[in-house]
């Protein structure tokens, strides 16, 4: 079973995404893992734009064969990106997101602004939303979003961190508290702030265990002040903003466990059909038929549960709170079948799998490892999903 719920269009649509990235993303995988080349980055993200890809969520501004595009077809990018270079697939995804609100929430002038440079691959966002002492439970934001009335500015205070591209993103979506005397989930707002403005700081970048290439550091806001426009959607209105971009994200993120499961799935059965051991080939052996079923499975599992989720995102009869539990799935099952079969590769090539000189088994091991802790941790999306399944109790996180 491949593809069960992609009709023909879907499927056409994913060639013309894998030759284009097997030109574009292929070439320069090596430079983005070996070197962290962003330059190698922004090449291909451009080329993206340049072809249509990175507007496939908003049908307004897309001007490709898609007789409708959506979120099924930004999660057969990510999927296909993920297989080549999970690194450079965040950087896309985190651009997505960040043009995601700004589509929907902000006021015109301000999306032409900013949208735009986003969409056509000329530039990159960034979401800021984890600080020091919060990640799933944004409760605890300490970031301060206040207005000033005498000059009409929003005055931004804080610190960010783990912020997929930091540093190098042209536009930051913002988010912290602009009402401190109610709960943070209604009080809370977000801004647009261009990377120029006064009192923005990148105090550093993080070097990770995997996704080499893929620049994640911390945001500091001293005093920075926007204009009163660039708030997004309404004031206190921050933590409904963030809601709806968390489903159609793990739906990507649902894409991007696919994509690194299925490069891995490939490298262990390349091997297993071709490593002699004690005189057969290694997929002769009973152990490892069932490491190779057991990814199979799971990753039939994971591709129905994701497109599922998108499809669902597509028709668009489903409220944010109904497609809450849809996407969660999608991103727990995909991200874990991820872990799952870079860890089972990993040991079938045995020494192979640990070193460079012998393949992608051993950067595919540590990239896959982020995905079961970025954007919600499986923790928290299985709380999500256990919210929904148990609605006469809150479960105690």
């Amino acid at each position: 079973m491949k593809d069960f719920l992609l009709n023909d269009e879907d499927r056409a649509f994913r060639q013309d995404v894998r030759t284009l990235l097997h030109n574009e993303l292929t070439p320069r995988a090596a430079e983005i893992e070996d070197h962290e080349d962003w330059g190698a980055v922004k090449a291909v993200v451009q080329a993206l734009g340049q072809a249509g890809y990175l507007a496939l969520m908003f049908r307004d501004l897309y001007h490709g064969p898609l007789s409708a595009p959506g979120l099924t077809h930004a999660t057969i990018l990510s999927e296909e990106a993920a297989a080549i270079n999970y690194a450079f697939e965040t950087t896309i995804a985190t651009a997505i997101s960040c043009a995601y609100p700004l589509h929907h929430y902000a006021q015109h002038s301000i999306r032409d602004r900013y949208l735009r440079g986003i969409v056509d691959g000329s530039e990159v966002g960034a979401i800021c939303v984890t600080e020091p002492n919060i990640g799933s439970d944004s409760s605890g934001m300490e970031t301060s979003i206040q207005y000033d009335s005498q000059t009409d500015e929003w005055i931004i205070n804080g610190f960010k961190r783990y912020i997929s591209n930091a540093s190098v993103a042209d536009t930051y979506i913002v988010y912290g508290i602009s009402n401190p005397d109610v709960v943070p989930q209604k009080g809370m707002s977000a801004v647009v702030v261009p990377k120029a403005t006064a009192g923005i700081r990148f105090p550093r970048n993080y070097t990770f265990m995997g996704r080499r290439g893929c620049i994640v550091g911390e945001v500091e806001f001293r005093n920075c002040r926007v204009p009163a426009d660039h708030l997004l959607g309404r004031r206190d209105e921050g933590f409904r903003i963030m809601l709806s971009m968390f489903n159609f994200e793990r739906v990507i993120l649902g894409g991007s466990g696919l994509g690194v499961a299925r490069s891995a799935f490939a490298i262990a059965t390349d091997h297993a059909q071709e490593r002699i051991s004690f005189g057969q080939k290694l997929g002769c052996k009973q152990l490892i038929w069932d490491k190779i079923a057991q990814m199979s499975w799971r990753i039939d599992s994971a591709e129905l549960i994701t497109y599922r989720a998108a499809k669902l995102y597509d028709a668009g009869a489903l409220s944010p709170k109904e497609l809450m539990k849809p996407a969660s799935m999608a991103k727990l099952v995909s991200t874990e079948t991820a872990n799952f079969c870079a860890d089972q590769t990993v040991q079938i090539l045995g020494g192979d799998g640990l070193t460079k000189e012998f393949g992608r088994a051993e950067q595919i091991y540590r990239d896959a490892r982020a995905l079961s802790i970025v954007g919600g941790t499986s923790e928290m999306v299985k709380y999500l999903i256990a919210s929904i399944d148990l609605p006469h109790i809150k479960p105690n996180l």
